[in-house]
């Protein structure tokens, strides 16, 4: 099944859909994203519509609701989940200081710009 992203005049994604496979088939026997959005223009009336992937072959992350299409890069980026976080250059959010490598589990305190242990009842 491929994935498509419906894009706003925003560049921003409103809603993904999953769409079977043989709809991108072109007449060379060939997977085609133009198909794909030609199939979801059919079925919406517009081609405001981008390919996404699961395991992120394509637009380095699989688009969610609320991602941003970056058409310069090619990418669609997550919303940014704190103002000190910045951006990877495979399109990720990272903090600035790396996630502990201990096993445990932590939460990201902006205030402090520190990563909290979480404690488990």
């Amino acid at each position: 099944m491929a994935h498509f992203a419906e894009i706003d005049e925003n560049n921003i994604v409103t809603q993904v859909i999953v769409v079977n496979n043989s709809e991108l088939i072109d007449e060379e026997g060939n997977e085609s994203e133009v198909k794909g959005v030609g199939f979801c223009a059919s079925l919406f009336g517009h081609s405001n519509w981008v390919q996404t992937s699961y395991n992120g072959n394509i637009r380095y992350n699989y688009a969610g609701v609320g991602y941003t299409y970056d058409d310069v890069n090619n990418a669609f980026i997550a919303p940014q989940p704190f103002p000190s976080w910045s951006l990877n250059a495979n399109f990720k959010w990272e903090s600035p200081i790396p996630y502990p490598e201990d096993d445990k589990l932590y939460n990201w305190n902006e205030e402090n710009q520190t990563w909290d242990l979480v404690e488990l009842e």
